[in-house]
């Protein structure tokens, strides 16, 4: 199995643990908990910043002991947008579920000034990018232009079944302003029916790094460098979750220049 691929560990709890030391990276952290109601979550973020996205479900979010109340609206991340919460750098937050939730917590080196805030659905529109087939929906949660952050970049997406995705390929490898961002990425995916699977390659120009994925429900995909579509087959949608972070919080990405015949209209 690729390395780039991370199954998920368990039914419940703490389904994925993606580390910068386990991903052999610097910036990106990616987490995700599945609870029942009733069960509590909780965590530090010491010197890194934290996005806690509720994937499904209903939770009572408390950052360094303020109630931010009941959160959450959505049973499924194929029904609307989503409730998020900021927790900066040096904070406290804890989650208890008030029904079954999967709570997605996202990471990256944190700085100084940033406030704990909750990010409600319609706090950033959903958009509709490209035509045909190339066709998908995509939500900021933490956009670039927010001012809100350190390094997190944080955006779900939704792609029709037979629709691509991350595509025409782009890539974001190089420390390169202004032409091009470093950024570190993670995709959590899911599908609907959860029981299909979709694929995405991950690779570079001179194929030093060239990975053909089937990925399922739950799954995990790494994006350390190269180009990474992603195609939802026939008969189920694919959602997923991108976290990015690198040395500076800007997404700047560079085409396959191949592919670019492609680019008018998508």
């Amino acid at each position: 199995m690729s390395k780039l691929l991370v199954k998920p560990k368990a039914k419940s709890g703490l389904m994925q643990n993606v580390t910068p030391e386990s991903a052999g990276w610097t910036y990106v952290g990616f987490a995700l908990e599945r609870l029942k109601a009733g069960e509590t979550t909780e965590g530090e973020t010491g010197d890194k910043e934290t996005c806690l996205v509720l994937v499904s479900g209903k939770a009572k979010v408390a950052v360094d002991g303020e109630s931010l109340g009941e959160l959450g609206e959505r049973m499924t991340p194929f029904e609307g947008q989503p409730y998020a919460v900021y927790v900066p750098k040096g904070s406290r937050w804890q989650a208890t579920a008030t029904s079954d939730l999967d709570l997605a917590i996202c990471s990256a080196p944190g700085g100084d000034g940033f406030k704990a805030k909750v990010i409600a659905p319609g706090t950033h529109p959903q958009m509709t990018r490209g035509k045909g087939t190339n066709t998908r929906y995509v939500t900021n949660i933490m956009p670039e232009d927010d001012g809100s952050a350190q390094s997190l970049l944080v955006v779900e997406v939704i792609t029709p079944g037979g629709h691509t995705s991350s595509y025409p390929p782009h890539k974001h490898d190089q420390d390169d302003l202004p032409a091009e961002s470093y950024l570190e990425e993670t995709y959590y995916h899911r599908l609907n029916p959860p029981q299909g699977f979709a694929m995405q390659r991950v690779y570079t120009d001179d194929r030093s790094l060239d990975e053909t994925m089937a990925v399922e429900d739950g799954d995990v995909t790494l994006v350390p460098r190269g180009y990474h579509p992603v195609a939802a087959v026939h008969g189920y949608d694919v959602y997923y979750l991108n976290v990015m972070a690198g040395p500076k919080r800007i997404w700047k990405f560079h085409n396959a220049r191949e592919h670019e015949w492609l680019f008018t209209g998508v």
